[in-house]
């Protein structure tokens, strides 16, 4: 059965707005570590300070997988300078992450209408955005698969549905 959905990641213009009509810390925390790690919503919701390395600023994930959805499957994804500093200080006085969900999908939303984004946003979105962001970058599909966690390439291979302008953009930078 072949997988048609495509979601639409931002553009790296739509992406830096977004980041940047960040008003509260909650607000940065959140958005800056989905759009810089790749963690789906319910990997950050559960997060505490015992899964991240502060050494290595790496946090290990247990993410989906297993019989029944048991989070089975592991995996390490590297933080960016600007979310071990906002981990930092938010595990500095708690020991969860404590952001539900649910407040996490509407504060994107909002984020997002300030950020005047007229596509929807939502946590997934920033998701998609990491890996195309990770593949302009030059990472390899491979590394990208382990980095989201994906058991087979053809998974992470539906996170290359790049837009025409993000092709016509990496052809005049590379041509």
């Amino acid at each position: 059965m072949s997988y048609n959905f495509r979601r639409e990641p931002l553009m790296s213009d739509e992406a830096t707005r977004l980041a940047n009509s960040c008003q509260t810390g909650d607000e940065k925390l959140v958005i800056w570590t989905l759009l810089d790690t790749g963690l789906r919503v319910a990997e950050l919701a559960t997060l505490t300070s015992d899964r991240i390395d502060w050494q290595t600023h790496r946090i290990m994930v247990n993410g989906k997988g297993g019989p029944f959805g048991k989070l089975t499957k592991k995996r390490v994804v590297r933080m960016s300078a600007r979310v071990t500093a906002l981990l930092e200080a938010h595990f500095a006085s708690e020991d969860a992450f404590g952001v539900s969900v649910r407040t996490m999908q509407r504060m994107i939303k909002i984020v997002a209408n300030r950020a005047r984004i007229v596509k929807t946003v939502t946590p997934h979105v920033l998701r998609h955005t990491f890996a195309c962001t990770a593949i302009q970058k030059g990472i390899s599909l491979p590394a990208v698969q382990k980095l989201l966690g994906h058991d087979r390439l053809e998974t992470t291979a539906i996170y290359l549905n790049l837009s025409p302008e993000h092709v016509m953009q990496e052809f005049e930078q590379k041509w």
